[in-house]
């Protein structure tokens, strides 16, 4: 089996920085439309619409904590502006100026060039979002040469899904479609060794479609460290600008006992599918928390099931929570299913403002009752969702 080479290696790499440079700026834009940064526009008796003042969202990307200050938040913008994620309304300015002149996403005008790197990228969000949505997926925690990788697949394995599912209609083009995937940086082999084959070789995802993005990563481009490596939840915490010495936050449980969390905090989904619904602050040199999963043992003294939290005269008494996220979330994490239940909340986030608690156990999310969803469906509920999150959640009167 043939080695990867040094420049396909570069290449990927190459691509897969800029998938990361789209993502953060989906994920931005639905931000400031959101927030209202973004709207129609009126300048020399001309109406632009769906545009913002670049002085404007400088104050904004400051105030929201995305860069530590205005020169930050000017390299960030250019970075968007170089990948073609942004541009002057008028085009008459290719840099990023911090004054009174208006930009625009090139998503809202239609000027987003689907190149056919854009395309494969398309592609494969379109493939991982299909994946993680099942419940036997292929993507699985696997370990080689005593190292765990998230979102792994064999070779073969994708290739007979791809074909079951109806996206090829052979080997030899899910092949093809798997090199593609690889050298575009949207997967690779574990260690980064061989190209994609039709063999028991361990492949994964190497990028976390469903992570939250720092827009201060992007600042990280020569950076051998996969961006996307963090836990695929997306309600993982993380907390923001660590003080010396305290990189963890505490998750306390009913029973007073106390737990220690890996110092990560939520990360979010995008989709960058192109149609009208779903598209796509701290100093520049990053520090990467370790990789760990949140609170991996259940903080539930025993199971609970939906028939008990529902039986009349159960002692649970149901609160309703309005949760404004944050610039990186809401954070807390969700586990369990049918029902799920609040399995870390960062005592500093929007949440625990909002009054969540670990062991409750969620009712509604945004209207829609989930007590008979797992914590992956309820995931995509939320992360689908507005920026301000509407929960009702039980919780023991005991």
């Amino acid at each position: 089996m043939d080695s990867l080479s040094s420049s396909l290696k570069k290449k990927a790499t190459e691509h897969h920085y800029r998938a990361e440079v789209m993502i953060a700026g989906e994920q931005l834009r639905l931000r400031l439309h959101d927030g209202k940064l973004i709207k129609d526009r009126r300048f020399h008796l001309r109406t632009y619409p769906n545009c913002f003042v670049a002085k404007e969202l400088t104050d904004w990307l400051v105030e929201h904590k995305d860069a530590p200050d205005r020169e930050t938040a000017i390299r960030l913008m250019q970075k968007l502006m170089d990948h073609y994620i942004i541009h002057h309304v008028c085009d008459e300015h290719s840099d990023y100026k911090d004054a009174k002149l208006l930009y625009r996403f090139r998503k809202d005008d239609g000027t987003f060039p689907l190149s056919k790197d854009v395309k494969v990228f398309l592609r494969g969000q379109s493939l991982y979002e299909k994946l993680v949505s099942v419940e036997e997926s292929i993507l699985k925690v696997r370990e080689e040469n005593s190292v765990k990788y998230q979102r792994t697949f064999l070779g073969s394995e994708m290739i007979d899904w791809l074909i079951q599912e109806g996206e090829v209609e052979n080997r030899q083009e899910a092949v093809e479609l798997g090199r593609a995937l690889l050298e575009n940086g949207i997967i690779q082999h574990v260690s980064n060794r061989h190209h994609f084959f039709d063999s028991d070789v361990l492949y994964h995802f190497w990028i976390n479609f469903r992570r939250r993005r720092r827009l201060t990563e992007l600042l990280n481009e020569s950076s051998s460290r996969a961006l996307s490596e963090s836990p695929d939840s997306p309600f993982c915490l993380r907390k923001l600008n660590p003080e010396p010495g305290n990189t963890s936050f505490l998750s306390v449980q009913t029973n007073k006992e106390i737990k220690v969390v890996s110092a990560v905090r939520r990360s979010s989904i995008t989709s960058l599918s192109g149609n009208s619904n779903t598209y796509f602050s701290t100093p520049p040199t990053l520090v990467f928390p370790p990789v760990a999963e949140c609170n991996p043992k259940s903080v539930l003294k025993r199971t609970v099931t939906t028939e008990e939290l529902l039986s009349p005269g159960a002692p649970y008494v149901k609160k309703t929570l309005t949760i404004v996220g944050d610039a990186v979330g809401w954070g807390f994490v969700v586990r369990g299913g049918r029902p799920c239940h609040i399995q870390a909340v960062d005592p500093g986030g929007p949440a625990a403002a909002a009054g969540m608690k670990v062991c409750q156990f969620v009712f509604s999310v945004n209207g829609v009752y989930v007590l008979h969803l797992d914590y992956q469906t309820i995931s995509s509920l939320i992360m689908t969702g507005p920026r301000t999150l509407v929960m009702e959640v039980m919780e023991a009167t005991e």
